[in-house]
């Protein structure tokens, strides 16, 4: 048997058969292509997408909890609001790199399942004891988190625990589709994100009406209720998460091998020299132009991103309606926000341009925040989120799946996603001091202007890196490659039309 076949891993990238990866000849097998893709999609897809779209309700829940009291039964002010927003994305950038690192060598199937039901914990843990037990010690936990501080600790936590998520989950697709099918499932998962604003408005809209249950609050219901579904889901994903294609119970042995040679063709995987671990490839990655130009545009979509994410409830509220009403009208932008992140990824892969696709949903959400900044009529205000909520989430997995695709291999790959979502989260911080305080109308307006320009500078960077001949570098004498794989075969076919993939 084949040494590199034999082997055993938890990654698809040590899994290769020589006699099909080896050649330089397109992979074309029309009946496996249409029933490959599908099964990923309906075994793999599902669950990515679920991870995601807890991961953002349950940090972004706060949001809802803001405008159904949190800060008056805390007796916090906004600025206490905007430090707690802000110290859970100081423990999440900080496991951004390392988790992903350490994705490859513990086992996806593993880590991300813990991940998800340990943060669910957090949010859910603190609530349930203080309905069930009476301990002493436990009241004494009880009773810190009935506290400002203890909601400190509790975002601490949730920041750790979901610090690898997203880039994790980027790169755990990478395992299972090439390049050019990459950005659909990517934008298919994090378009989730939006599904999760719509739906987090809906949930809260009916959990604050257990306001009083219990002697609990409403916003302490939204996180013990949205908390609990994490945990299951966690626990039920240990039984369905695949490691690699390698490892899906679901494909039979000639889909496997399908697969492997299809991400061999397509350059997402190499050999096993250049895949095994170096403290020299992580730092190749932060010093890539490439890496380092587009992580300052994902800074930028960070700010509006998250700006929109924790505050949009707060937005709707200040234009005049009630707090159960905001919850209920926050749905219908973050709703459209899917669909057009949809079309957006279609188009993108069908096209293979992830630049320009970034570019114009740039300028849907500037257009949109200065719908909102001009205008003094409160339906044109609230029909501007149309515009800026779909274009940005219609943008984040266009920059997101064009940084997974220009790099490799492995180590340098796992790093530059992760330097892209320490630098979306970094613009996270920037988001929460931004508009932390809206209790004034004047204060929304400056924090409005200061998000259009922070879009008007991205646009500015997407331009500058669009044209950058350095991403299809490629190292000589070794068959690694900086951004794309070596020339020759498919690839040397297909370099004249991929510049802005």
């Amino acid at each position: 048997m084949d040494k590199v076949s034999s082997r055993t891993s938890t990654d698809p990238e040590k899994h290769a058969d020589a006699s099909s990866l080896d050649s330089d000849q397109p992979v074309v097998n029309e009946k496996l292509e249409r029933v490959v893709w599908r099964k990923l999609d309906i075994w793999v897809l599902p669950v990515v997408s679920l991870f995601y779209l807890l991961s953002f309700l349950d940090r972004t829940n706060i949001g809802n909890a803001k405008v159904a009291g949190l800060l008056t039964s805390l007796h916090m002010t906004p600025k206490q609001y905007s430090i707690a927003l802000t110290v859970t994305y100081v423990p999440y950038i900080a496991a951004e790199l390392p988790s992903n690192l350490l994705l490859k060598i513990v086992g996806p199937n593993l880590m991300l399942p813990t991940m998800l039901t340990l943060w669910g914990v957090v949010c859910t843990l603190p609530r349930f004891v203080m309905i069930a037990v009476s301990d002493f010690s436990l009241t004494v936990i009880v009773g810190v988190v009935k506290t400002y501080h203890g909601l400190l600790a509790c975002r601490f936590f949730l920041g750790l625990l979901e610090g690898g998520v997203f880039p994790g989950l980027v790169l755990y697709l990478s395992f299972f589709y090439p390049r050019q099918r990459l950005q659909t499932r990517v934008s298919t998962f994090f378009s989730s994100a939006s599904i999760s604003g719509a739906f987090g408005g809906i949930m809260a809209y009916g959990i604050i009406n257990l306001n009083g249950k219990h002697g609990h609050s409403g916003w302490q219901w939204i996180f013990l209720i949205e908390g609990a579904i994490t945990v299951v889901v966690g626990l039920v994903s240990f039984f369905f998460m695949p490691a690699s294609p390698d490892h899906a119970r679901f494909l039979n042995d000639e889909e496997k091998s399908y697969i492997k040679a299809k991400l061999k063709e397509d350059g997402a995987i190499s050999g096993d020299d250049a895949d095994s671990f170096s403290w020299a490839e992580v730092g190749k990655a932060f010093v890539s132009i490439h890496v380092l130009i587009v992580g300052i545009v994902f800074f930028f979509s960070g700010v509006v991103l998250y700006s929109l994410a924790y505050f949009t409830p707060s937005i709707i509220q200040t234009l005049g309606y009630t707090a159960a009403k905001a919850q209920l009208m926050s749905v219908p932008p973050f709703a459209v926000a899917f669909v057009v992140a949809m079309i957006a990824a279609w188009i993108s892969d069908r096209y293979k341009c992830r630049g320009i696709v970034s570019s114009v949903c740039s300028v849907f959400c500037i257009i949109g925040f200065a719908m909102f900044l001009r205008s003094k009529n409160h339906h044109v205000q609230y029909g501007s989120l149309f515009l800026s909520i779909p274009g940005t989430y219609a943008m984040a997995p266009a920059i997101s799946t064009w940084n997974a695709n220009n790099a490799a291999p492995h180590v340098r790959r796992a790093t530059a996603i992760a330097i892209g979502f320490i630098m979306t989260n970094s613009g996270g911080i920037l988001a929460t001091w931004l508009l932390g305080s809206l209790s004034p109308p004047p204060a929304l307006h400056q924090s409005d202007q200061a998000a259009a320009h922070l879009l008007r500078v991205h646009g500015r960077v997407l331009r500058a890196e669009y044209p950058l001949p350095g991403t299809r570098e490629q190292e000589k004498g070794g068959g690694a490659r900086t951004h794309e794989p070596p020339s020759g075969g498919s690839w040397a076919r297909r370099q004249k039309r991929v510049v802005c993939v």
